[in-house]
């Protein structure tokens, strides 16, 4: 499903551990790192979404996590020149995403990356909040940054603000206006 500007539905998945840090996780026969994500079907809520593409790419289930918090509305990122398919029918040129923080409950022995015939993952590892922003592709950089911003209150309920700093790295408070459409 891609809509009339050419941007494909989807979901985006922070899972945050107990001490704040992020499930990261390497795309299979890739050197990119990023956080789970995945298309939604036309007759899915964001949040139906979010919990099957959790099942799908992690193995777990929605008793292994808190859902904290939500984007507010779209993140956009547009897919670079050499990644758009311009041959097909409906031409997709990027996703809009809505964000969920959630809460791992569950321990790392529930994390399953094979559960399907086409796992997205082949390993996974815990990091600190804001490494990600300067380890994901860069057409991606600002949508995580947006995302990581407006949530890290979230994140800071449960793990302080020790663990998840005043701030990313970059600084400066989240205009959701901007940001969000």
């Amino acid at each position: 499903m891609i809509d009339p500007d050419g941007y494909r539905p989807n979901v985006g998945i922070i899972l945050m551990n107990p001490n704040g840090q992020l499930f990261w996780a390497r795309r299979i026969n890739r050197d990119g790192w990023q956080f789970p994500q995945g298309g939604m079907n036309t007759d899915e809520t964001p949040r139906e979404a979010m919990f099957r593409e959790l099942r799908e790419e992690t193995g777990l289930l929605p008793e292994h996590v808190d859902v904290l918090g939500e984007t507010p509305g779209w993140l956009r990122y547009k897919l670079p020149s050499r990644a758009i398919r311009r041959r097909e029918k409906v031409v997709c040129i990027g996703q809009k995403q809505v964000w969920f923080l959630l809460h791992m409950k569950g321990e790392d022995k529930h994390v399953q990356l094979n559960l399907t015939e086409s796992p997205e993952f082949d390993t996974w590892r815990w990091v600190d909040f804001w490494y990600p922003l300067d380890h994901v592709v860069m057409f991606k950089r600002e949508v995580y940054s947006n995302a990581l911003r407006f949530l890290a209150p979230f994140a800071r309920d449960i793990a302080g603000h020790e663990a998840i700093g005043d701030s990313e790295p970059l600084g400066g408070a989240v205009d959701i206006k901007r940001y969000f459409r």
